[in-house]
C-alpha cells in the first residue's frame, strides 16, 4: 500500500493527524473507485473517504440490487412468450429466492470485498464523514487529509422527496428501500414516471405486490421517445398494475400501518407502502463547499476535464455535476478525470479542443446511452426527435416495427417493439437511436458506436447484421430511410 507523508500536529486541547496525499477522493462509489484506480496506477498517492459502504449507491441500493430483482421477472416474461416453455412457468415467482439472490449481489450489505479491492490498488481508505475545510484540505473526524494535486468530489446523489406536509411521519420508500426491502408489500403506490418508478413498479408487481403507479405527466419515461413510455405503460397494465397519468399527490398519511394517498382530484388510495421516485439531489450539502467559496447543496459546475469552474485543484465527478446521472457515465467521467489529474500532476498542458482527447469528457452531453430494464426493455442513445428538432437540427425520424425482424419472431412469439433512428439530413449521420422491446438492451451499444463515432449512414449499409438476430433491425431501419 502506498505510504502517505504524515505529520502529527498537537494543540493543548486536541490531537489531530495530518496526512498528505497527491489525491484525495470524497466518495467510494464506482466513480470514486475508478478515479482512485487511475491515479494509483499512475503512481500518485491516493486517499479515499467514505461515510457509508464502500461501493456506493450503485452496489447496494441502485444498479445491482434493482437489476437482480428484475432479471427473474424479465426471464419469466420472455419464457411465457415461447410455446413449449410457457406452460412450465405459469406459476408465481419464488419471491424469497429472488430476494435471496438480490442479497447475494449486495454482499448482504457488507463491503468487505470492496474494501479489499481499495487496499489491493494501494489506496488508503478513511472511513467517516469527509468535509472540505479549505483549499486542498479534507477533514475526516480528527484526521486532516491534504492533497498536493487534487481533491475529487464523487459523493453522488440522494433521492429527492416532495415537500408534502407530514411526509416524514409516513416513512416513505425511496429507491433505497425499494431495492433493499426484505418482503413484498401487499399494496404499493409508486409516485413518478421515470426509470426508478417504472423499474420498481415492474419488479414488485411481478413479486406479488399490487402496484398503483401515479404519474404527474402525460406518460412514462418522458426523456425518451413517446412510444417507449407508451409500450412500457401498456405492459405494466397488462401485468396487473394500475397506471394513472396526469395524477398528482395532494397529501399522504399513515394510520394503523396503512398509507392513505389523496390525489389532486380528491381520490383516496390505500396502500401498505409508498415509493417516491421523483428525482435526485446532490449530496453536497454537508461537505464543506462553503469553505472554498461554493454553495452547499449545489450541483458542481465543471469543465470537460471535470475540474470545478474557478479552481485548479477541485474536481466534481459523477452525479454531483448533473451532466449525466448514470453509473456508466460517471465511470467514464472518472476515467477522464483520472487521466487529467495525472497529466496535470506531471506538468502536462492538456489539449483544449481535441474531441478525441483522453482528458475531455465529450460523450456525456448528447451521446448518452441508457437502458431501462422494464418489460419490454427501453434503450436509447443520443437525442430524441423532439430534442434534435429543439436543437435546430434538420432531421428525419425513421421508425420500424421490431416484429418485422426475423430474429424478433424467434426471440418471442408475438414480439412487440419499435425502433427509431433520428438522422441528421445535412451531415447524414445518426443523432439518436431508440429501441423498445424484449432483449433490446443488448442492441444499444451498436447504436452508441454509430452515434458517438458519427458513422456516415452510407457506411452503415456495409455493417452487415447477422441473421437471424434482433440486430437485423438495423437493416430494416436503413431500408426505411432509403425508401422515405
Amino acid at each position: 500500500m502506498a505510504t502517505p507523508h504524515t505529520t502529527h500536529q498537537t494543540d493543548p486541547m486536541t490531537e489531530s493527524e495530518t496526512n498528505v496525499y497527491d489525491v484525495v477522493v470524497l466518495g467510494a462509489g464506482p466513480v470514486g473507485e475508478n478515479v482512485a484506480d487511475r491515479t494509483r496506477a499512475a503512481g500518485l498517492t491516493t486517499a479515499v473517504v467514505e461515510s457509508e459502504l464502500v461501493g456506493g449507491e450503485c452496489s447496494y441500493w441502485a444498479c445491482m440490487p434493482s437489476k437482480a430483482l428484475l432479471r427473474p421477472v424479465i426471464a419469466r416474461a420472455d419464457a411465457r412468450r415461447l410455446p413449449g416453455l410457457r406452460e412450465a412457468v405459469q406459476g408465481p415467482l419464488d419471491t424469497a429466492a429472488v430476494l435471496a439472490r438480490r442479497n447475494w449481489f449486495t454482499g448482504d450489505w457488507t463491503d468487505d470485498g470492496q474494501v479489499e479491492w481499495i487496499k489491493s490498488i494501494g489506496a488508503d481508505l478513511h472511513r467517516g464523514h469527509g468535509r472540505l475545510t479549505g483549499p486542498r484540505t479534507v477533514t475526516v473526524g480528527d484526521k486532516v487529509l491534504t492533497a498536493r494535486h487534487a481533491v475529487v468530489v464523487a459523493t453522488g446523489t440522494r433521492a429527492a422527496l416532495p415537500g408534502l406536509p407530514g411526509l416524514s411521519e409516513v416513512g416513505p420508500w425511496t429507491s433505497r428501500e425499494a431495492t433493499s426491502a426484505r418482503s413484498a408489500p401487499g399494496r404499493l403506490v409508486v409516485v413518478g414516471g421515470g426509470v426508478v418508478a417504472t423499474e420498481m413498479a415492474t419488479a414488485w408487481q411481478a413479486l406479488g405486490s399490487q402496484v398503483t403507479l401515479l404519474v404527474r405527466g402525460k406518460g412514462l419515461l418522458d426523456r425518451m421517445e413517446p412510444f417507449a413510455g407508451e409500450l412500457v405503460a401498456a405492459a405494466l397494465t397488462e401485468a396487473g398494475a394500475d397506471v394513472r397519468t396526469g395524477t398528482s399527490v395532494a397529501s399522504v398519511s399513515r394510520t394503523d400501518g396503512v398509507v392513505v394517498v389523496v390525489t389532486d382530484t380528491g381520490e383516496r388510495i390505500e396502500a401498505d407502502e409508498i415509493l417516491f421516485a421523483v428525482g435526485r439531489a446532490p449530496r453536497t450539502d454537508d461537505i464543506g463547499l462553503e469553505t472554498v467559496g461554493l454553495t452547499p447543496g449545489s450541483w458542481l459546475d465543471v469543465d470537460d476535464s471535470l475540474r470545478v469552474t474557478g479552481t485548479d485543484w477541485l474536481y466534481g465527478v459523477g452525479d454531483v455535476n448533473h451532466r449525466a446521472l448514470l453509473t456508466h457515465q460517471g465511470k467514464y467521467q472518472a476515467r477522464i478525470a483520472g487521466a487529467a489529474i495525472v497529466a496535470r500532476a506531471a506538468g502536462t498542458d492538456l489539449p483544449q479542443s481535441d474531441p478525441w482527447s483522453a482528458h475531455a469528457a465529450t460523450a456525456d452531453h448528447e451521446c448518452v446511452p441508457q437502458v431501462v430494464f422494464t418489460d419490454p426493455e427501453a434503450a436509447a442513445v443520443g437525442l430524441s426527435l423532439a430534442e434534435a428538432e429543439a436543437a435546430g437540427h434538420r432531421v428525419r425520424a425513421v421508425d420500424v416495427d421490431m416484429s418485422s425482424v426475423a430474429g424478433a419472431g424467434l426471440y418471442a412469439e408475438g414480439y412487440n417493439g419499435r425502433a427509431r433512428m433520428v438522422v441528421d439530413l445535412e451531415r447524414e449521420i445518426l443523432l439518436g437511436v431508440t429501441f423498445v422491446g424484449p432483449g433490446v438492451g443488448e442492441l444499444i451499444h451498436s447504436a452508441t458506436v454509430a452515434v458517438v463515432g458519427q458513422v456516415p449512414v452510407a457506411r452503415l449499409w456495409h455493417a452487415v447484421p447477422s441473421y437471424p438476430t434482433l440486430s437485423e433491425v438495423w437493416l430494416r431501419l436503413l431500408e426505411a430511410l432509403r425508401d422515405s
